[in-house]
């Protein structure tokens, strides 16, 4: 039995209109206040061009990552910069749970999610949930 690992990246952005999920899949993403931004910011502490986000490749395994560059992409940076784990930088290789802060109350969290698929047989104990009825917990309190 083999098992193969597909990646999952995601951003989860938090902006003056509330929280965004983004699956990211393509090799660039602008990001700003911009109405034409790939992954558009709503509030006007962001810049219009604010960030790019880069796909690169891993190895040679066809994985890959991505790069989070301050501003338009082509060296204008952004007026207020990134602030990524708490450091203000131009540009980082992003990793799981990284916190990027594009301004006040604007923020996004990448997350990298991993799925391990196995070829083969699978048995029933791979999958062993218990399901809790809501009503057994009013029994537990009683006693």
């Amino acid at each position: 039995m083999t098992a193969e690992t597909q990646e999952n990246h995601l951003l989860i952005l938090e902006d003056d209109q509330g929280r965004k999920e983004f699956s990211l899949d393509k090799p660039l993403y602008s990001i700003g206040r911009d109405k034409e931004a790939n992954i558009r910011l709503v509030s006007q502490f962001v810049s219009r061009r604010h960030a790019t986000l880069v796909r690169l490749p891993k190895g040679n395994d066809n994985s890959y990552y991505y790069r989070i560059v301050d501003g338009d992409g082509k060296g204008k940076p952004s007026s207020n910069g990134l602030m990524i784990n708490g450091r203000k930088i131009p540009a980082h290789d992003l990793k799981n749970e990284d916190e990027i802060v594009f301004g006040p109350k604007v923020r996004a969290i990448y997350y990298l999610l991993k799925n391990t698929q196995r070829s083969g047989q699978t048995d029933a104990s791979e999958y062993d949930i218990t399901l809790i009825n809501p009503g057994m917990t009013e029994d537990i309190e009683e006693i």
